[in-house]
């Protein structure tokens, strides 16, 4: 045989031998994704949310619902975040498909096309207006040119302020409206670099636990109904799995009927929330805002009731925050709510 006929024969040998490797590792690799695909695999779906009690019942329906052996499939694990505009960029940009949101910031996503919708409310009430003890300070008008911390003009604490100095004839242009990160709150008033502050807790409850801080107004008082974080997930999320999209309503449902039925519950929720997987705070601060008073933040009632929302379109229309009325179909869908069943908490 010729030295040209036998390179021939070995090129030949070799590309047969290329070929059937990769025709094997296609095959391969097809099981490995339908493996991947296997409805019995599980799942992970992260849930962004901030350290505040507005998100108690996402700690709890994450721990709930991966103590439950009897449901395997997913896990809903907690993303803790630190402000606002970090947990509305990783949503837009599918870093997380789920998270605690303002409502009307999801409004504003509404208008500008993001495909992202609201499927349960995480709370009421919640809110707090603090000034300092040993001030002169009893009511709004006596803030006239002060300096009011508030942590985002899309937060519904930013509403409640422009409520409450309403109620005296005032706006916020008769105030110092400062954006600032809830937790530098309790500081900024100890160190006198502002004259009160409007937030979620547990960021009221901090300072006057500390014994330097009293409530102004709090939302249990002038407005129970009061919402601000709302369960808020991808469109793409809601079309692709349904089913664990429901999964993660059922357990926030539960998690805030539970969290209302006994003062234990409450006890257990502070001690789950304040460890170093949900947000690795003081649990005796936790505590203080469960006790002081028992309804300083509830969670029973969670239905998302149309009206309540478009209360909070218009308070958002008049401050600013929004450019133009948002219909409720356009960033609700209330089917999940609708068709819950509150899972049974185990903790």
């Amino acid at each position: 045989m010729s030295p040209t006929r036998r390179i021939l024969l070995g090129a030949s040998a070799w590309t047969a031998g290329i070929t059937a490797l990769h025709s094997t590792l296609n095959v391969n690799w097809a099981a490995l994704r339908d493996g991947f695909r296997s409805p019995d695999r599980l799942e992970t779906l992260e849930v962004g949310g901030l350290p505040v009690t507005c998100n108690l019942t996402l700690p709890i329906a994450c721990m709930a619902r991966n103590l439950n052996r009897t449901l395997r499939r997913a896990n809903f694990v907690y993303r803790r975040f630190n402000g606002w505009p970090e947990i509305k960029e990783s949503l837009i940009s599918d870093k997380i498909k789920a998270a605690y949101m303002l409502a009307p910031l999801v409004m504003d996503l509404a208008t500008k096309n993001v495909a992202v919708k609201t499927v349960s409310i995480g709370h009421r009430s919640g809110a707090v207006i603090m000034v300092r003890r040993d001030s002169t300070y009893r009511k709004f008008r006596d803030l006239a040119g002060k300096r009011v911390a508030i942590p985002s003009r899309f937060a519904v604490d930013f509403l409640f302020l422009r409520k409450m100095l309403a109620k005296e004839g005032m706006t916020d242009k008769d105030v110092k409206v400062l954006e600032m990160a809830p937790p530098d709150m309790p500081a900024a008033l100890y160190a006198r670099a502002v004259d009160a502050y409007c937030t979620g807790e547990p960021f009221g409850a901090l300072a006057q636990r500390a014994g330097y801080a009293v409530p102004l107004r709090m939302t249990r008082d002038e407005w129970p109904s009061y919402i601000c974080c709302v369960l808020t997930v991808r469109q793409e999320l809601i079309d692709e799995n349904p089913q664990l999209v429901q999964d993660l309503v059922n357990y926030v449902q539960g998690a805030g009927s539970w969290l209302d039925a006994a003062r234990p519950h409450r006890a257990r929720a502070a001690e789950i929330a304040a460890g170093q997987r949900f947000f690795n705070q003081d649990p005796a601060v936790i505590q203080y805002v469960m006790d002081n008073p028992a309804d300083r933040v509830t969670y029973g009632d969670m239905r998302m009731i149309q009206d309540e929302f478009d209360d909070l379109m218009e308070l958002s229309l008049q401050a600013g925050t929004l450019s133009r009325p948002v219909r409720f179909e356009s960033y609700i869908d209330d089917r999940f709510v609708k068709a819950a069943v509150p899972a049974p908490i185990a903790l």
